[in-house]
């Protein structure tokens, strides 16, 4: 491998690692998510790789159209923003949509107290949730599982704005070996990335006490979706 490869693949491992740790979109959502729907550590795992390729998949078939093409750099940057927008507001659209369910189903839980007289004089309160039927369980259960996939589908939608950009050196030297390199290298580290400090940030969620917060998971996890959404508009991480 000559300097000019290790060179590029160091760049590439550099800004693929920077751009997926200063992300929080990159991993809070799979924590959020995989905490509020009790996923083990494999299905955590397994669900932000299959986002994380994803992610990665969008820029690289849009970066090879462009060298085919001949579409100037500025052109294609124009394309991932628009594309980064849209990601954006959809990840901030289900978070709302999320937080919405997640307050009506807090309030559905809420616990209520009865007072209960009996015969002998004896007087005590009785708390209880109403409970919700069979048949409706397994219409929420079906409506949640559709969660993970709304976040594979924002993933595709959202660009890995660094990769087009490194991708254009080793394509205008003609160099097949640097691109595939380039592409490797970035799509690795960053999939890798993702996958550690979900599972770092997931497991160290068991030392925070939540027990209180249980009724208002999913509130919780929709209010994270939507400020990583907001972050990215507002803020540009």
């Amino acid at each position: 491998m000559t300097d000019e490869l290790i060179f590029l693949a160091g760049t590439a491992a550099s800004i693929a690692f920077l751009h997926t740790v200063m992300g929080p979109d990159h991993f809070l959502p799979f924590v959020a998510m995989g905490k509020t729907r009790g996923w083990s550590k494999k299905k955590l795992a397994s669900v932000t790789v299959a986002c994380g390729l994803a992610h990665s998949l969008g820029s690289i078939l849009l970066g090879l159209f462009g060298i085919w093409a001949g579409t100037t750099l500025g052109t294609l940057k124009i394309i991932e923003g628009f594309r980064g927008d849209l990601a954006a507001w959809c990840l901030l659209s289900f978070g709302i949509l999320y937080t919405a369910y997640g307050i009506r189903k807090a309030i559905k839980d809420k616990a209520h107290s009865h007072i209960h007289s009996h015969a002998d004089g004896t007087v005590h309160n009785h708390s209880h949730k109403h409970h919700i039927s069979h048949a409706h369980l397994h219409s929420s259960k079906s409506k949640l599982s559709l969660a993970p996939w709304t976040l594979f589908i924002i993933f595709v939608l959202g660009p890995c704005e660094p990769l087009i950009p490194l991708m254009m050196y080793p394509a205008a030297t003609a160099s097949a070996i640097g691109m595939a390199l380039v592409v490797g290298t970035f799509v690795v580290v960053t999939v890798v990335t993702m996958t550690l400090i979900a599972l770092t940030v997931f497991a160290g969620m068991r030392f925070v006490a939540v027990e209180n917060l249980h009724r208002y998971k999913h509130a919780i996890t929709g209010s994270t979706l939507s400020l990583c959404g907001f972050a990215i508009i507002g803020l540009g991480v």
